[in-house]
């Protein structure tokens, strides 16, 4: 599966009065295209502190101590806010848990929808030719190192044209393309505004008529086309405004309703029609010599304009194009062996403790020099760990030559504030307050993070390189087409009001708003609770974003619109295909909508697996008590609540953060930290039970005769649910 986001080692503290809050204690997880990862957990266990940092709304006392989040060959913990502008909303969005908060108060629902759309549209659209014009200008370059030939050669000047070319026939796609997406919008509005107007008609409902005939006729003469609309439909709109002459004045629109009728069927004939291929007709018309020919329809045209790009043009310049896709991965698979040794012969020097800051930065420009120069520019999958190996290596350095003045400023200020609470103590008074503990940087393991990022750049070369001959040409000449048209079409999609607005009311209709024209002028006090989400929901997937992080969104909803809300986003994963990162305290509210689930505590990672692991199979304690916290409507068993509460995080617990609420705690659960045991190739917990020699511990019964139930309800065959050991 392909990956979408990586995060890795996050680590995030906050400032306070009191001391350093340690939110995020190192976490792992990967998200998936088409998947729902559930995070769950107690509030404070760092939950929604993660995925805001993921969309780049960290709190401004936030620290960033350590880690990756990887999207797209980016590290969004290093991007700019420039970049992030182009990322928030767009390709990750957030549904917030109170929609009142997500939402402006004094301001239109429609407004609201609209206005992100144009304002992104007319960045993506300046991305997208940005992003174009570089790639085609890469292409070439490899088209000639795969021809061993310099540009200014016979062969360098025809593989130049040949871009030039391709370049030339792309501008008049977007231009004859743009038209028809405006003919073919402006069509689609008005069989939308006609058929409400018709609808209001037979109701005795219009309220606007002049305005809604205004724009009906502004809208169908538009829509006149080559390709869509005929001229037939000019003359019915002028039909249709000869027959309101007088409605207004007499209140009866009945003798709108023919002419009407007629121009919806034009319309949507217009609309209906086959689109021509606008790419290959572009061509045809740059470099065309022959007239285009009559042909019966435009499947039969389509065929004709594809076999004349393909004998004429477009089979050799793919020949040309896959020469340089491959010669630019041979490339960057040499740079990469290069890039290899040089990490090989330095890294000893990142070994000695003894050097200075200025040696190691040193180091670290030669590798990142070396490391960037093995990018393939033209791989459409970037590799994440080459594209932040700068930021990452440059940030793991920072880190530890700042600890030991860190540390001792630290210990500095902890002994100065130590002594004098101990006066006061021995004066026979009790402070009011407590001594912040002093904020120490583990020398060893930030020494150990450089390392780290050395032999992780490493590994990741040594695997491409192990894998040099998994590498199918043809079906990235063809990816690499698509990828150009499809930022073509990017630059041609222009989102203007008419278009936003059909667009909002569309979004409306689909997270399941009654009478979206109607409610697209209401303020958000006009919608329930319920509503309001829907509406969040419906700003969020407007930009058709990769990745929905949803907080909570259910949590102020009653149960029977938490169903609903919970449903819409299920529907939504699955027509959309989108990547889901679900937010919640309630475990039960994720089980039949989640694929993976992590079960945090105290800022870790205690347990992740499948859905099926998690509730037939949990093996921490900690996911137990949720487990047994669960309303049940099968049983008349109370529900048992977790003891205690979560630890200061302030103070992090020495061992595992739940021994103190953990009745089966062993000593070792006080003392240290449990590793990630491996359970099977999906599922992994960190606990001691699960260690070869930890005595075997039978699940609560609360918690088995739950799986049982669940069991026999979805016809699973029962299994064994002692803990067993697991591997380390």
């Amino acid at each position: 599966m392909e990956k979408k986001l990586e995060v890795k080692n996050l680590r995030i503290s906050f400032r306070t009065d009191a001391g350093k809050v340690q939110a995020v204690r190192g976490i792992d997880f990967d998200l998936y295209k088409g998947e729902t990862l559930a995070i769950v957990g107690e509030s404070g266990s760092g939950k929604s502190v993660t995925n805001k940092a993921i969309i780049g709304i960290s709190a401004v006392n936030a620290i960033i101590e350590s880690g990756e989040i990887l999207y797209d060959g980016m590290d969004l913990l290093q991007i700019t806010e420039d970049d992030f502008h182009k990322l928030r909303g767009d390709k990750i969005a957030m549904i917030f848990q109170d929609p009142l908060s997500a939402l402006d108060p004094i301001n239109r629902i429609g407004m609201q929808l609209t206005e992100a759309m144009i304002l992104k549209n007319r960045a993506a659209r300046r991305e997208a030719r940005t992003v174009f014009n570089r790639t085609i200008k890469i292409l070439c370059n490899a088209m000639n190192g795969a021809m061993g030939v310099d540009a200014n050669s016979e062969q360098g000047k025809i593989n130049k044209q040949k871009i030039t070319d391709f370049n030339t026939f792309e501008k008049l796609h977007l231009k004859l393309e743009s038209a028809y997406n405006n003919a073919h919008t402006n069509a689609t509005l008005a069989i939308e505004n006609i058929e409400d107007l018709l609808f209001h008609i037979e109701k005795k409902a219009v309220s606007d008529f002049r305005t809604e005939k205004a724009t009906i006729l502004r809208q169908s003469k538009k829509s006149v086309h080559e390709y869509v609309c005929r001229d037939a439909v000019v003359a019915l709109a002028d039909k249709f405004n000869k027959a309101s002459e007088g409605c207004t004045r007499a209140k009866d629109y009945t003798p709108c309703v023919e002419p009407l009728k007629a121009l919806l069927a034009e319309l949507k004939a217009g609309v209906a029609k086959v689109s021509p291929n606008y790419f290959a007709l572009a061509y045809f018309h740059t470099f065309g010599k022959e007239e285009l020919p009559k042909l019966p329809n435009t499947e039969e045209l389509n065929v004709f304009l594809r076999k004349y790009l393909d004998d004429n043009f477009m089979l050799a310049f793919i020949e040309d194009e896959k020469k340089g896709l491959a010669y630019s991965r041979q490339c960057s698979l040499d740079k990469k062996a290069e890039a290899l040794d040089l990490i090989n012969s330095m890294r000893s020097i990142l070994c000695d403790r003894g050097l200075d800051k200025k040696a190691y930065k040193d180091v670290a420009k030669v590798l990142t020099n070396a490391v960037n120069a093995s990018i393939d520019k033209l791989a459409l999958v970037k590799d994440s760990t080459s594209y932040t190996f700068k930021t990452s290596i440059n940030r793991a350095i920072d880190t530890y030559f700042s600890a030991g003045p860190s540390n001792e400023k630290e210990e500095k200020r902890f002994a100065k504030e130590k002594a004098k609470y101990d006066k006061i103590i021995a004066r026979g008074k009790t402070p009011d307050y407590s001594v912040i503990p002093a904020k120490i940087v583990d020398v060893d393991m930030a020494h150990a993070n450089i390392l780290h990022v050395v032999d992780k750049i490493a590994e990741s070369f040594k695997t491409a390189i192990e894998n040099k001959d998994v590498y199918d040409v043809d079906k990235e000449s063809v990816a690499m087409i698509d990828f150009l048209k499809e930022k073509a079409q990017a630059v041609a999609y222009r989102v203007t009001k008419s278009v936003a607005k059909s667009k909002a009311l569309k979004l409306m209709e689909e997270v399941g708003i009654p009478e979206p024209k109607k409610r697209y002028r209401q303020y958000p006090f006009q919608f329930s609770g319920g509503m309001r989400q829907r509406i969040v929901i419906a700003i969020a997937l407007a930009a058709n974003p990769d990745i929905l992080i949803c907080d909570e969104p259910t949590t102020a909803l009653d149960v029977t619109i938490q169903a609903q809300i919970l449903e819409l986003i299920n529907k939504i994963k699955r027509e959309r295909n989108l990547s889901i990162i679900f937010i919640t305290h309630d475990l039960g509210v994720v089980a039949n909508m989640a694929d993976r689930i992590a079960v945090m505590y105290a800022g870790k990672i205690v347990e992740s697996g499948t859905a099926e692991d998690i509730f037939y199979s949990p093996a921490h304690p900690y996911t137990w008590a949720l487990l047994s916290s669960m309303p049940d409507l099968d049983t008349n068993e109370k529900l048992e609540a977790i003891p205690g509460t979560p630890p200061n995080m302030i103070y992090p617990p020495k061992g595992d953060a739940f021994a103190a609420r953990n009745k089966y705690a062993m000593k070792i659960d006080f003392e240290m930290q449990p590793p990630m045991f491996k359970i099977s190739d999906t599922h992994s917990a960190a606990t001691w039970l699960l260690h070869p020699d930890a005595p075997k511990v039978e699940i609560p019964r609360a918690v088995s005769a739950r799986i049982e139930r669940m069991r026999v309800v979805n016809g699973i065959d029962s299994e064994n649910n002692t803990n067993e050991g697991g591997e380390n």
